[in-house]
C-alpha cells in the first residue's frame, strides 16, 4: 500500500468532541475536507491543502472566520455555526459557493473580492438589509429567508440571478427584481405583500412563490406565461381570474383561501397542461366535502391529482 493510500480519508474522519482537529495525516494535495458537527470553536489551520477546492465545517461552534488564504477553494460551507461578522474572505477569488446560513449574522460585508461567487446562502439569521453585493455580479443563486428584510433593494444589477428566495421576512413590496430577466424561480412566501405586480418582465420565471401573506387578487399574473408552479396558498383570495393565460401551469396551490363557488374554477379547464391543484380548506371544499372532488375533476379534466390524492382515471 503506497503511502497516499495509508493517508485517511478526510471525508470520513471522526473526532471526539471538542478534542483538537488534527489534519496533519491528511495528504495536503486534498481537494476536499468535511468536517461536520464536531462541535469545533476554532477554525482548523487548513492553510497547506494549496488544492483545496471544498470545504465543508458545517454544525460547528465556530464564532470566527480567520483570514483564509485558500487560493483555489471553490465552495466554503460554514451552514450553521456561531459567527457574527463575514470576514476573511478577501483571497478566496475563485470561490463560487458560500453557505452562511443559520448564523448570527447581521449584516452583508466582506465579499467584494469574490467577483466569482454564484451562489450565497445566507437563511436563518438576523439581516435587515439587503447590501454589500455591489461585485457579485456572477451570482445565479441569493437564498435570504428567514431574516429581517423589510425590502427588496441593492439587487438590481445581480442581471445572472436564476433563483431568488427571500420568504420569511417583512416586506411589503414586490420590487427591485424587474431586471433579472433570467430568473427562474422567485421565493417570497411568508412576507406581508397584499399585491401581485412587476412581473412582466421576468419571461423566464417557472416558479413562483408568494403563499402566506395578504393576497386578495390574482391580478399581475396575466403577463408571466412562462410559469409552471404557482403557490398561492394561505391568502385572502376568493375568486379565480386572470389565470387563464398561463398555458404552462402544470402546478397550482390555493389551498387556505376563500374561494367559495366551484364555477369559479372554470377558467383552470382551459389550463391544458395543469397537473396539479390544491383547493382543501377553502370554502369549495368545506361547505360541500361530498361533491367537491368530482364538481372539480369534472371542470379540470387534466388534472392528475386534487390536494394529496390522485384523481382517478
Amino acid at each position: 500500500m503506497s503511502e497516499n493510500e495509508e493517508k485517511k480519508d478526510v471525508q470520513y474522519i471522526e473526532f471526539e468532541l471538542n478534542e483538537p482537529v488534527n489534519l496533519n495525516e491528511v495528504d495536503e494535495g486534498e481537494e476536499m475536507i468535511e468536517l461536520i458537527n464536531n462541535r469545533l470553536k476554532v477554525f482548523p489551520d487548513v492553510s497547506r491543502f494549496h488544492s483545496l477546492k471544498y470545504l465543508s465545517l458545517r454544525q460547528n461552534l465556530l464564532v470566527e472566520i480567520p483570514e483564509l488564504d485558500i487560493p483555489n477553494l471553490e465552495t466554503l460551507d460554514l451552514y450553521d455555526n456561531q459567527i457574527t461578522v463575514i470576514k476573511g474572505l478577501d483571497k478566496l477569488t475563485k470561490l463560487r459557493v458560500l453557505d452562511l446560513s443559520q448564523n448570527r449574522i447581521i449584516k452583508i460585508e466582506g465579499l467584494q473580492n469574490l467577483v466569482n461567487l454564484e451562489e450565497l446562502f445566507l437563511t436563518y439569521n438576523k439581516i435587515k438589509q439587503i447590501e454589500g453585493l455591489e461585485n457579485n455580479i456572477k451570482l445565479t443563486q441569493l437564498e435570504l429567508g428567514c431574516n429581517r428584510i423589510s425590502k427588496i433593494e441593492n439587487i438590481s444589477h445581480l442581471t445572472c440571478m436564476k433563483k431568488l428566495h427571500l420568504g420569511k421576512n417583512k416586506i411589503k413590496v414586490m420590487e427591485g427584481f424587474e431586471t433579472m430577466t433570467q430568473l427562474e424561480i422567485l421565493g417570497l412566501a411568508a412576507n406581508r405583500i397584499t399585491k401581485i405586480e412587476n412581473l412582466t418582465t421576468l419571461t423566464n420565471l417557472q416558479e413562483l412563490h408568494i403563499s402566506e401573506q395578504g393576497i386578495e387578487s390574482l391580478d399581475g399574473l396575466e403577463n408571466v406565461t412562462s410559469i409552471e408552479l404557482l403557490d398561492l396558498s394561505k391568502n385572502m383570495i376568493s375568486k379565480i381570474s386572470n389565470i387563464e393565460l398561463l398555458t404552462n401551469l402544470t402546478d397550482l396551490y390555493l389551498n387556505d383561501n376563500k374561494i367559495e363557488d366551484v364555477q369559479s374554477l372554470n377558467n383552470l379547464g382551459k389550463l391544458k397542461k395543469l397537473e396539479t391543484l390544491y383547493l382543501e380548506r377553502n370554502p369549495v371544499q368545506t361547505n360541500d366535502p361530498a361533491n367537491y372532488r368530482r364538481k372539480v375533476i369534472l371542470s379540470i379534466p387534466s388534472l392528475s391529482q386534487l390536494d394529496a390524492t390522485a384523481c382517478r382515471v
